[in-house]
C-alpha cells in the first residue's frame, strides 16, 4: 500500500469578502487569507473577551451554575474526575482552581478534589468502577463534575445516583442514542443552541465558571475581590490547540486571551515550565507551540503514566513545585516518542501487505504495542496514506482497544456507528469525533471488525476522497519574505478549521543536500532572489524546477532571528 505524493491546490478566496478587509485596513495578504477561510467583516477578527458568547446562551449553565453556587453555601464537598488527555488535564485543572478561587472569595469552606481513572485499568468516561473507586479512595462526595467526558457515562452516573452523588456533566462529545440521568453541559448535546459547537473540554469547563461567578455576583455572594477567571486562559487555551477542535471565531477569541497572557509572562507557573523544559520562549508563544510543545509533554503522562502528574504541574502555585514535574514530563514524552518511533516502523514496515489488499479503511495491530501511543501511530499511518487508519493495542482480558483517526471525507464516529448497526456486539464500546474515536473489541474479532471497518469506509467514501491534496494560500510575493511578516502570520491563531497559511510558488533548486540524515536543506531562486528552505522529514531529491508548498515562520539559530521557508510539499513543475 502505497502513498502518493500530495496535489497542490488553491483555495478559493471569495473577492468581495477579500476587498471589503483590505478597505477596512486589513494587511493585503492578510486579507487574502482570512478571507479564504471564511471572514467577512473585520468585526470577526476582534479577539477581545467582550466578544465572547454569552455563558447564559450555552444550554444549562445556567442550571449548573446554580447547583454549584448552592453546594459552595453548603461547604460542600466536589469530585472532578477528569480525561487522561491534554483537553481533560486543563479542563481539570480550571476546574480545580476556578472552584477553589471562588469558594475562597465567597468564605465557603468548600473541598474540590480530583481524581484521574487509569486509563488502562478503567478505560473512558464515569464508569461504575470509577465510582467505586471513588469512594473507597477519597470518600464520598456530595458532587461528582466530569470534564471531557461524561456523556455516554449512563451506567457511571447511574451507579452515582444509586450511591447518592449528584453528578454534573461538562463534555463536548458528540453524544449517543442515551444520555446520562444527569445535569448536563454539552453544547452539543440535542437542543443546545451555543453558536459555537466546536467548544474544547476545557472550554466547556470554563463557560461553567463563568456562569457560576455571574451567579455569585447576583447573590452578592462575594465577601473578597471576584477571582479573574482570564487568568485560567492559558489553560484553556492549551487544552483548545491541542485537542484539534474546530478554531471558530468564539475558540479564537479564548486562544487569543490564552496567548496573551503567556507572551506577557503571566501564565500559569505549569505551563511556563512546560515551556522551559522544550526550550522555547514563552514570549514569542504562538499556536503551534501550544499543540506540539507543551500539548506533547502533558499528554505523555495519560499515554504512559498517570495524568495527575499533567495536572499537578498546571495547577503549582510557584515555579519550585512546576519544575520538577514539568521536567518528569519531558522525561515521559522522551519515552513516549522511543514507543512511538518503534511502532511507527513496525506499523509502516507491513503497510504494503495489509492482508493482502488495498483497504480504504485501514487496520493495524500488533500484540506487543501499547495502547497509550495507538492514536499517535495512527495519525502518522493516516497522514502517508490519507486513510482512515486504526491501530489496535492489547488491552484488560481478551480485549483489544483502538485509536483512530480519520480524513476530511469520513465522519470516524458514524462510521464506526454504522459497523455498529451493520454487525451488532463487533464493537463493545466507542466514542469520539468526526476526525478521532476511540472503540474497544474482542481480541478473536480483529479480523471481522478490519473487514467491517474497511466495508464500511467504502460505502461512506468516493474514490476522489482518497486522492491527497494539500491546500494553499496560492503565490506570495517575494516583497513579503521578510521577518515582520513572519511575526505577523505567526501572531495570528491558526489552527483546526482555521488553518495556518501555505503559500506555493513555482521556484528554481539552486542546490539541495541532507541534514542530520532525515531534512533536506534547500537553495532556491523566487522571481530572481536567492532564497534557503527546508523541507523536513524527507530526503527525496526535487527536480531542477519545482513548485512548493511552504510555510513562512520565523527561524531561530544562534541567537538571530529571520522569515524561514518551511517545505510542506512539491511536485515537479
Amino acid at each position: 500500500m502505497t502513498a502518493a505524493r500530495p496535489r497542490i491546490v488553491e483555495r478559493r478566496v471569495p473577492e468581495r469578502a477579500r476587498a471589503m478587509l483590505e478597505q477596512s485596513g486589513v494587511h493585503p495578504v492578510l486579507a487574502r487569507l482570512y478571507a479564504a477561510r471564511g471572514v467577512a467583516s473585520k468585526v470577526e477578527l476582534d479577539y477581545s473577551p467582550d466578544a465572547l458568547l454569552a455563558p447564559s446562551t450555552l444550554t444549562n449553565a445556567d442550571a449548573a451554575a446554580a447547583l454549584l453556587a448552592d453546594l459552595l453555601a453548603r461547604h460542600a464537598r466536589l469530585l472532578v474526575v477528569a480525561d487522561y488527555d491534554c483537553d481533560g488535564a486543563t479542563a481539570c485543572a480550571s476546574a480545580v482552581l476556578g472552584l477553589t478561587a471562588l469558594a475562597q472569595a465567597t468564605g465557603s469552606r468548600a473541598v474540590v478534589e480530583f481524581l484521574v481513572p487509569d486509563r488502562f485499568r478503567f478505560g473512558y468516561g464515569l464508569t461504575p468502577e470509577i465510582v467505586a473507586y471513588a469512594e473507597a479512595t477519597v470518600g464520598r462526595p456530595d458532587l461528582i463534575i466530569t470534564v471531557d467526558n461524561g456523556i455516554a457515562s449512563v451506567e457511571g452516573v447511574a451507579a452515582a445516583r444509586a450511591a447518592g452523588i449528584d453528578v454534573l456533566v461538562t463534555d463536548h462529545h458528540l453524544p449517543g442514542t442515551t444520555l446520562p440521568q444527569a445535569l448536563i453541559v454539552n453544547p452539543n448535546q440535542p437542543g443546545c443552541d451555543f453558536e459555537s459547537k466546536s467548544l474544547a473540554g476545557v472550554g466547556v469547563m470554563f463557560y461553567v465558571l463563568l456562569a457560576l461567578r455571574a451567579e455569585l455576583r447576583r447573590r452578592s455572594a462575594f465577601i473578597a475581590a471576584e477571582p479573574n477567571l482570564g487568568a485560567l486562559t492559558d489553560l484553556v487555551a492549551l487544552g483548545t490547540v491541542a485537542d484539534v477542535v474546530r478554531l471558530d471565531r468564539n475558540n479564537r477569541i479564548l486562544v487569543a486571551a490564552g496567548l496573551k497572557r503567556l507572551r506577557e509572562g503571566r501564565a500559569r507557573p505549569g505551563v511556563q515550565a512546560l515551556f522551559a523544559v522544550a526550550g522555547r520562549s514563552a514570549a514569542r508563544a504562538a499556536t503551534f507551540d501550544l499543540g506540539f510543545t507543551a500539548g506533547p509533554r502533558l499528554n505523555a503522562a495519560g499515554r504512559l503514566a498517570d495524568m495527575r502528574v499533567g495536572i499537578e504541574c498546571l495547577i503549582a502555585a510557584d515555579a519550585a513545585r512546576a519544575q520538577p514535574l514539568a521536567q518528569q514530563l519531558d522525561q515521559l514524552n522522551r519515552e513516549r516518542r522511543a514507543i512511538e518511533a518503534r511502532m511507527r516502523d513496525e506499523a509502516m514496515a507491513r503497510l504494503d501487505a495489509v492482508e493482502g489488499s488495498e483497504r480504504i479503511g485501514v487496520t493495524l495491530f500488533d500484540p506487543a504495542w501499547h495502547q497509550g501511543v495507538s492514536g499517535i501511530v495512527a495519525s502518522r499511518v493516516k497522514e502517508r496514506l490519507n486513510r482512515p487508519t486504526i491501530v489496535f493495542a492489547p488491552a484488560d482480558g481478551d480485549e483489544l482497544r483502538g485509536s483512530g483517526r480519520s480524513i476530511a471525507a469520513l465522519h470516524l464516529r458514524d462510521c464506526l456507528d454504522l459497523v455498529t448497526k451493520r454487525a451488532p456486539g463487533l464493537i463493545r464500546r466507542f466514542g469520539g469525533h468526526a476526525m478521532a474515536a476511540g472503540l474497544t473489541i474482542a481480541r478473536g474479532d480483529y479480523e471481522a471488525f478490519a473487514e467491517a471497518f474497511d466495508a464500511a469506509a467504502r460505502s461512506l467514501l468516493a474514490p476522489a476522497d482518497l486522492a491527497a491534496e494539500i491546500s494553499t494560500d496560492g503565490p506570495l510575493a517575494v516583497a513579503y519574505l521578510n521577518l515582520p511578516f513572519a511575526r505577523a502570520l505567526e501572531d495570528e491563531v491558526w489552527g483546526q478549521g482555521f488553518p495556518q497559511p501555505v503559500f506555493a510558488d513555482t521556484v528554481q533548486v539552486r542546490s539541495q543536500r541532507i541534514v542530520a540524515e532525515r531534512h533536506t536543506k534547500l537553495a532556491i531562486t523566487l522571481d530572481g532572489q536567492a532564497l534557503d528552505a527546508i523541507a523536513f522529514n524527507t530526503v527525496e531529491a526535487l527536480p531542477p524546477r519545482a513548485r512548493l508548498a511552504y510555510r513562512v515562520g520565523v527561524d531561530e539559530f544562534n541567537g538571530l532571528s529571520r522569515a524561514g521557508l518551511f517545505v510542506e510539499a512539491w511536485e515537479a513543475a
